[in-house]
């Protein structure tokens, strides 16, 4: 185990290389001059612009750039932006923000998604199983913007006024871990849907299973049934989505933060790409490509935990 892992944190460094490079290509190829959009509607000093594309290095051919852009981040160094902020300062408290929220939501998706999929799967062909298909597809339908504001207006406004409950806050980070439940819903609604729809697809086959049914045959009690071998046995394409999810609920975390305002990287990323940030656009960007590569190497790892079967040579 231990060098597979080893293996797979080796291979992780060309597909770094061969990712940041597209999305640092992809970045600086964007139309418009970023000296320029500093001077905003009044023309930048042509001298004073000279300096800075030679200080930022941005007169240096494209692989040059990228070259000590990279070099960099092997040290911890992102660079920093056109007002002389350190990317690294930008991401210390705002990252901290963005991987609450995920983790919040990845929580959330986990257990209602996984909770919803085994009743569906136990109760399939009946009004419960119905009842949760067409609940997946409401919240496939209903877009982030709109499910946001209405559990504001619901939870922050009608239940308030209405009951005096006032324990889901409906903006900003004041009131702690409970600051996150209602946007950390809201970010993980079509992800819960699509787990409901995996865990009730993959727990049916298993149930199907011919080793199911001999021990159902043998008189073990159901609850072992399910537990030890259905679930144990469907929980790995399931740790496989959650594991790949993470990133993208931490990628598509700009509007969520926008609605329940929350200072997190989602804000900055759509900040600094109107600005034309480039260094903290890739820098932002970097980080999210190595959530990924981390939560595959977990997921991978856990493969043989869920599984005795699965070995790593």
């Amino acid at each position: 185990m231990g060098r597979y892992a080893i293996r797979r944190l080796l291979q992780a460094i060309p597909v770094l290389l061969g990712s940041t490079f597209l999305i640092f290509c992809t970045v600086y190829a964007l139309p418009g001059d970023p000296v320029a959009i500093l001077g905003g509607e009044r023309r930048i000093d042509p001298v004073l612009a000279a300096q800075l594309r030679e200080q930022y290095g941005l007169n240096d051919p494209l692989i040059v750039q990228y070259w000590h852009y990279i070099t960099g981040v092997f040290v911890g160094d992102f660079g920093e932006t056109f007002q002389g902020v350190q990317v690294n300062e930008l991401f210390a408290g705002k990252f901290g923000v963005t991987i609450q929220l995920a983790v919040t939501a990845l929580i959330i998706e986990a257990i209602v998604g996984l909770g919803l999929g085994l009743l569906a799967a136990l109760r399939r062909g009946r009004w419960e199983d119905y009842g949760i298909l067409a609940l997946t597809l409401l919240l496939v339908s209903v877009p982030t913007l709109v499910s946001g504001f209405v559990l504001q207006l619901v939870l922050g406004v009608k239940l308030k006024t209405s009951l005096g409950i006032d324990f889901f806050p409906i903006s900003g980070t004041d009131a702690g871990w409970r600051s996150f439940l209602v946007p950390g819903f809201v970010l993980a609604g079509t992800s819960i849907a699509y787990l409901v729809r995996l865990t009730r697809t993959s727990l049916m086959e298993t149930l199907r299973a011919d080793y199911i049914r001999t021990a159902v045959a043998k008189g073990m009690p159901r609850r072992r049934v399910l537990g030890r071998h259905a679930l144990r046995n469907s929980l790995i394409p399931l740790i496989t989505y959650l594991g790949a999810d993470l990133g993208s609920l931490m990628g598509g975390a700009v509007i969520t933060e926008a609605i329940f305002n929350l200072n997190g990287i989602g804000q900055q990323l759509f900040q600094s790409v109107a600005r034309r940030e480039n260094a903290v656009v890739v820098g932002i960007v970097t980080v999210l490509v190595l959530v990924y590569l981390l939560a595959n190497l977990i997921v991978d790892l856990l493969y043989a935990v869920l599984d005795p079967r699965i070995r790593y040579e």
